[in-house]
């Protein structure tokens, strides 16, 4: 079951410098561009059978709606919809889930975490919050729930509304920062100004949610160093329980890549990645110093006992995960899937009383390794007793050539039980992680 690798010099290979159209984030394992329509029964399939005792279920709420579609934005949003279509939509996420309810794979089990993503969650009215998740509870409880996620735009944000949330259950709560400058903001398509940061941030404060994050983008449309260096200040003054950094890059479904096109280039105009995480490492030492610990390659936490990234690890340690809405990817007995990308075909679909499934994939045993082991590494550290433990394998055997390389190049070592990125690693680790993959899954695009 050991992954097929073709040695290469230990020399490292030489970092991209600038960045260009693609996918650069890894999320998951085998690709997206695996998954197809043909294998859609599978989902299908897994459905009817019992789950895997001891195995935690999720679910993934997609709210699809925004005030503004950000230009670096590859996710499926909508801005042109009306409150009978949002109800409309909302009606067809508790159709789906009842869809799911009823089959022995879900069978009375309770969800572990929840998490509402998008899009833009808080763009919903407080009322539409409570159907939907009245709806929810009504059919899989949350009693047994860890944790409820909830990602917000600081502008849709009202003393109200995040009262409303908070009594919904959600512990964390996320806002979409990624900037504190006006300018950089608007010129980056985003919807809300730096004074609705600090005043959503204020009234979470007093709310009361366990667990609010921040989240920032190195990299972002004429960033400078002197505007990065401000941001970092801010959020460390604000003191969030956690900060979120990722990295810019620009897929091919984006407004800049649109952009790019259409005028014959293939730089996006943004920092290059060798400024990125020159950005993210100064964050990251400057968040430390503030007290604050470097929990993955993209967070870091106040406080470990307190800041839990449950939905995270959950998914990165093969979680069952029920994922509601239009284009959104789930998990279930061990098959990937993801819904119809389009707001009317999924719609349809579940209008219809059938699952709006689009593509599937089942990965292979090899493939189920690969994927935990690299999604996990983006920890900075990985347990090889776990994978013994679970899988049988012992890590430094399965992917001996690519550890051995990884040390070569300098930014993996190994002490005693664990396998580690040091902070060189650790902020590049997406492109790191290519080195694990097989090779049929080296030439493809990502999604």
């Amino acid at each position: 079951m050991s992954a097929t690798v073709t040695p290469s010099p230990s020399i490292v290979p030489a970092l991209q410098k600038e960045t260009k159209a693609g996918n650069y984030f890894v999320s998951n394992y085998p690709p997206y561009s695996f998954w197809k329509p043909e294998f859609t029964e599978e989902a299908l399939a897994a459905l009817e059978r019992p789950h895997v005792s001891g195995t935690p279920l999720g679910m993934y709420v997609h709210i699809p709606f925004c005030r503004k579609r950000c230009h670096f934005c590859y996710f499926k949003v909508y801005t042109d919809k009306d409150s009978s279509a949002i109800r409309g939509y909302i009606e067809a996420l508790l159709t789906e889930m009842r869809l799911y309810a009823d089959k022995p794979f879900v069978g009375g089990r309770k969800p572990n975490f929840v998490y509402f993503g998008g899009g833009t969650p808080s763009y919903l009215s407080a009322d539409q919050l409570k159907q939907l998740t009245d709806g929810m509870k009504a059919m899989l409880p949350w009693d047994e729930v860890e944790e409820v996620t909830f990602e917000c735009e600081p502008g849709t944000l009202t003393d109200h509304k995040l009262k409303t949330i908070r009594d919904l259950g959600v512990t964390r709560l996320s806002l979409g920062v990624e900037n504190f400058d006006d300018h950089i903001l608007e010129i980056n398509g985003r919807a809300h100004h730096s004074k609705e940061i600090a005043r959503a941030f204020a009234y979470a404060r007093q709310v009361g949610f366990p667990q609010i994050n921040i989240d920032l983008i190195a990299g972002m449309v004429e960033e400078t160093d002197a505007n990065w260096r401000e941001c970092v200040r801010k959020t460390v003054e604000l003191e969030p329980d956690s900060v979120t950094i990722y990295e810019m890059e620009i897929p091919f479904n984006t407004t800049i890549y649109r952009q790019m096109k259409a005028e014959g280039k293939l730089v996006a105009p943004v920092a290059d990645w060798e400024t990125k995480r020159g950005w993210v490492n100064y964050a990251f030492s400057e968040l430390e110093k503030a007290g604050y610990k470097v929990a993955s390659a993209y967070t870091a936490v106040k406080d470990p006992q307190r800041a839990k990234f449950v939905y995270r690890d959950r998914l990165w340690e093969g979680a069952d995960l029920l994922s509601l809405g239009v284009a959104s990817f789930g998990h279930i007995g061990g098959v990937h899937y993801q819904n119809e990308h389009d707001f009317e075909p999924y719609l349809t679909r579940v209008r219809s009383g059938q699952f709006p499934i689009w593509r599937a994939l089942t990965p292979t045993a090899e493939e189920r390794v690969i994927r935990e082991f690299i999604l996990q590494l983006k920890l900075g550290h990985v347990s090889r007793s776990y994978f013994v433990k679970k899988f049988g394998i012992e890590p430094l055997t399965q992917f001996a050539d690519v550890i051995q390389r990884l040390k070569d190049w300098g930014f993996l070592n190994v002490e005693g039980d664990e396998i580690k990125l040091n902070r060189d690693g650790l902020l590049q680790v997406d492109r790191l992680l290519y080195e694990f993959f097989l090779p049929q899954h080296r030439t493809n695009r990502y999604a």
